[in-house]
């Protein structure tokens, strides 16, 4: 008769211990816990370099705007606006209506540096920062391209090329091109136009810029990002419009040099950050005649992370060129949780300088 097998004693069937599951758990627990904190320094190792590599995106985004917009400052298809004479005054920065927009032709560049009174236009202006204007015509023919037509909205210029007594032989300097707020009196012509009376083809219609930099406390409203941000000059068709326009965030400072033509040969000769009083100004005549020379602009930007690293204090001070007087324009220590990085250029104005050469 077959032997069945034998049933397995009951200490064989015994499981783990209290104290083994214990240990188990408490091992099981480290390992955890070190995954986590592996995993939260990496998760925060990865934040910090996408917040570097965002900083340095809107610094250099920011220096190729302001670079590329002052290359082409001054820009009026064929006008040359040096034979227009200068207003008896700075021309407002944020113009009401057209006189004040012709005023400003004659200075491609213009600015405020920081600490001077400031027009209402800029709203939310970050205290101790300067201001930036920059003047010029679109680079295409409206219409023609890519270029947006004039139904998109003025203000619009026309630079005449029609040599006869009523435009480029007049001898009132305004005849020769047109700036209306819409495409009103947009009346200037090209070569074929005939002597008397002016007829023949209409000259170009190019789209009239003024972008006005400047350093806002906020991206939007209350967010606490300083940001750079311009005002755009629009036209309601009777009257200019300044829009506001956020560029770049975290753009924290801007401070500016320029480079001013006094020999006048198209080489910058003097260096301030304040044309108006430079060079011993003391008249709102000398202050036009500076703004006017100038032949180059130094950019110092001030960038700053959009969000604060945790356990870190900035405790440097950054140096953003020279004040009006001479002396470094030093950023004291924020003592923040803020990353920093200044990011600096010149730019050649090549418009004004050409014009001012032998």
């Amino acid at each position: 008769m077959p032997t069945l097998p034998s049933l397995p004693s009951r200490h064989r069937a015994r499981g783990f211990s209290l104290v083994e599951l214990m240990v188990a758990s408490a091992i099981g627990l480290a390992i955890l816990a070190a995954l986590s904190t592996m995993f939260v320094k990496n998760t925060r190792a990865q934040q910090e370099i996408e917040q570097a590599h965002r900083q340095v995106e809107n610094g250099r985004y920011a220096i190729d705007l302001l670079t590329v917009d002052l290359r082409n400052a001054g820009y009026y298809a064929e006008f040359d606006p040096s034979v227009l004479a200068s207003p008896a005054a700075l021309p407002a920065l944020c113009a009401a209506n057209l006189d004040g927009l012709k005023a400003g032709l004659v200075l491609p560049v213009q600015g405020l540096d920081g600490g001077a009174a400031m027009p209402a236009c800029l709203a939310d202006l970050r205290a101790g920062t300067d201001v930036l204007v920059v003047r010029r015509t679109a680079t295409c023919v409206a219409g023609i391209g890519n270029c947006a037509a004039t139904s998109a909205g003025g203000p619009f210029f026309q630079a005449s090329l029609c040599n006869n007594a009523t435009e480029l032989d007049s001898p009132n300097v305004a005849d020769f091109y047109a700036l209306s707020l819409s495409t009103a009196n947009l009346n200037r012509h090209g070569r074929d136009c005939s002597p008397t009376p002016a007829s023949g083809t209409l000259a170009d219609v190019r789209r009239y810029r003024t972008h006005i930099y400047y350093i806002a406390n906020n991206n939007r409203a209350g967010d606490g990002i300083p940001t750079l941000k311009r005002l755009e000059l629009g036209s309601t068709g009777t009257a200019p419009t300044w829009p506001a326009v956020p560029l770049a965030e975290g753009i924290e400072n801007l401070q500016l040099e320029y480079g001013l033509d006094l020999a006048k040969d198209g080489v910058a000769d003097l260096t301030a950050a304040d044309p108006a009083t430079a060079n011993g100004c003391t008249d709102a005549a000398c202050a036009v005649g500076n703004w006017r020379s100038a032949v180059a602009v130094r950019i110092h930007l001030l960038a700053r992370n959009t969000q604060a690293t945790p356990g870190y204090t900035d405790t440097k001070s950054y140096t953003l060129g020279l004040d009006a007087d001479g002396e470094e324009h030093r950023i004291e220590p924020a003592n923040d949780g803020y990353k920093r990085h200044v990011f600096q250029t010149q730019v050649e104005l090549p418009n004004p300088a050409g014009r001012r050469l032998p």
